[in-house]
């Protein structure tokens, strides 16, 4: 019931310290039963007037040890029923990473980044709660009635026999609500993975909606699938709260029946006094173990609820990340018939013929929406799904080993990740074996050293993505990381976006003295930064419309051309007014 054989197989760590759970609780129950002996043989003295000092003596004794056992024993369980939780955690996160991984920069093509947390964090601990508590007590609710029911038959074999009946009853009523319970967390872990993609797409785009005063409608969305996940919360909830009552009333039911058999045995004559008093004080344990996994119910469901979506994260097709060839010396990347699509039905790529010469500079423009962030993701791996051919050094991006690709390409966007720790931590990403003297020197190039020199250095701390910085400042230390990883080729997306006219004009000083000795891929609507490149292809709707050098491109009066214009009519306008 509620076991998955392959969860526990996976997690093959935790069944000693499950197995140390059951037997330490068994312990427990075992010091409990010789207590309750103990008591029971003292009263039916005093009845059958055979009490002496050396029988309270040895029950007094009996008592403390047996209550020593029993703390012992408890302590022991909570420890075994931590090491086993704290295996659970430890393996499946690490599978969880070690999928992302392989999965490679694509893989929120198949799994949403929110998903992914949820299940590492919420799932992953329902699935501690399982392993900790559900698990151990599944077994020693099976053990713990046959002990009861080999003890009692020594005192009355029909109170044991229905007893042991009676235990039943109450998986056998878990299991009536097993199916409908299942269906019902199913829709639960979905209404809050739901809750959670928008409440994460909402936050990443909180500044936006309040510059279009669209937040009020995005916070009604929000109640909206706030109140559907409410309900079928409570739903949960009075599911949980109806088998707790239907278990109740079989555990204090049968119970009761045992202490009105052991009554009317002991007023038959059947019994002694002190057996009467032994099923008394023992029948309650018949039906707590088994009670409080019933308790255990919800726990496991929603273990198995989080355990399917952790394994269809875990059972993601990787395939797209087993290329296993290196790129060699020939670095001239090419793209033919390239077309890629997000949805299936509209096109951001169509029909794509391009090239890059190892050590060349190619800039790639094109208005909003033409797709060249799209074509920056396909050739740095992140987009892989594409028809039609990416080839570098003639080999086929899908053959490519990821760990070769990465370290042939940088890519440096508009939004590169800033961690949360120190200047320095934020660049051993780039280069683990890096020197301080290098991580002073690309500082310096990317024209952000003095600023750190004024703070606390390669020391300094930085808040998530950087926040406690300004935006030209980190577009410089990505900059600056970019330059320590050293690779053949880069890709700038967009990476003087959204920053102050200094830091960009620095950026693109740099961008151009990268491209003396390496291939620069550039992607800019800003058609200024284009200028020096040696060949530009200019995107349209998905296509490429146009290609040649700038001043080529301004003759042939096109596409480029009218973009130019209207740029440069812009920046005049701009210009003016500041003087106004």
């Amino acid at each position: 019931m509620m076991i998955n054989k392959r969860l526990i197989g996976i997690v093959y760590e935790s069944k000693k310290y499950i197995a140390a759970n059951v037997i330490f609780q068994w312990l427990s129950l075992a010091a409990n039963t010789v207590m309750m002996l103990g008591i029971t043989r003292l009263f039916q003295s005093l009845i059958s007037d055979s009490f002496s000092e050396e029988l309270l003596i040895k029950t007094v004794l009996t008592i403390i040890a047996a209550a020593a056992l029993r703390i012992v024993s408890g302590l022991a369980a909570s420890e075994a029923s931590f090491m086993s939780s704290r295996a659970v955690k430890k393996k499946l996160r690490e599978m969880i990473y070690k999928k992302l991984l392989r999965l490679g920069a694509s893989y929120n093509e198949q799994v949403k980044t929110s998903e992914v947390v949820q299940v590492a964090v919420e799932g992953v601990e329902q699935l501690e709660t399982y392993f900790g508590s559900y698990l151990p007590q599944f077994f020693y609710s099976v053990l713990a009635p046959l002990t009861l029911f080999a003890v009692m038959c020594f005192v009355s074999v029909p109170c044991a026999v229905v007893l042991l009946i009676c235990v039943p009853l109450i998986p056998v009523s878990i299991a009536f609500v097993q199916k409908w319970a299942k269906k019902l967390l199913s829709k639960y872990w979905d209404q809050y993975t739901a809750l959670g993609d928008t409440f994460l797409e909402n936050l990443q785009g909180l500044t936006t909606l309040k510059i279009y005063n669209a937040d009020a409608a995005k916070n009604e969305e929000m109640n909206v699938q706030s109140e559907h996940f409410r309900k079928i919360t409570m739903k949960v909830l009075k599911m949980q709260l109806n088998s707790i009552t239907v278990m109740d009333f079989i555990a204090y039911g049968g119970a009761t029946l045992g202490v009105i058999l052991s009554a009317s045995q002991l007023a038959a004559g059947s019994i002694s006094f002190g057996g009467c008093l032994l099923i008394i004080l023992l029948s309650a344990d018949f039906f707590i173990p088994m009670r409080r996994l019933g308790s255990y119910f919800h726990v496991a469901m929603n273990g198995m609820a989080a355990s399917d979506k952790i394994f269809r994260l875990l059972d993601l097709p990787d395939d797209g990340n087993t290329g296993d060839k290196e790129i060699g010396d020939d670095c001239l990347t090419e793209c033919k018939g390239l077309s890629f699509s997000y949805d299936g039905s509209r096109e951001a790529l169509s029909g794509i013929n391009m090239s890059f010469s190892k050590g060349s500079f190619t800039a790639v423009v094109g208005e909003s929406g033409s797709g060249k962030s799209t074509l920056a993701s396909i050739i740095s791996g992140k987009n892989k799904n594409y028809s039609g051919s990416v080839k570098i050094g003639g080999i086929e991006l899908s053959e490519i080993k990821e760990e070769s690709l990465m370290h042939f390409i940088t890519y440096v966007g508009q939004d590169s990740y800033i961690f949360k720790g120190t200047v320095s931590e934020n660049l051993i990403i780039a280069n683990p074996g890096v020197t301080e003297s290098e991580m002073w020197n690309a500082l310096e190039r990317a024209n952000l050293a003095d600023f750190l020199k004024n703070e606390k250095g390669l020391e300094t701390q930085l808040a998530e993505k950087g926040a406690n910085i300004s935006g030209g400042q980190r577009q410089r230390l990505a900059l600056a990381r970019a330059l320590l990883h050293d690779s053949e080729a880069y890709i700038f997306d967009e990476a003087t976006s959204n920053i102050d006219a200094d830091s960009e004009n620095d950026i693109m000083r740099r961008v151009f003295e990268l491209a003396k000795t390496k291939t620069v891929i550039l992607i800019s609507h800003r058609l200024a930064n284009a200028v020096k490149a040696d060949n530009i292809y200019v995107l349209e709707n998905g296509k490429s419309s146009e290609y040649s050098t700038h001043a080529e491109l301004l003759k042939n009066g096109g596409t480029y051309s009218r973009l130019w214009s209207a740029q440069q009519e812009l920046e005049v306008y701009t210009k003016e007014e500041s003087r106004v």
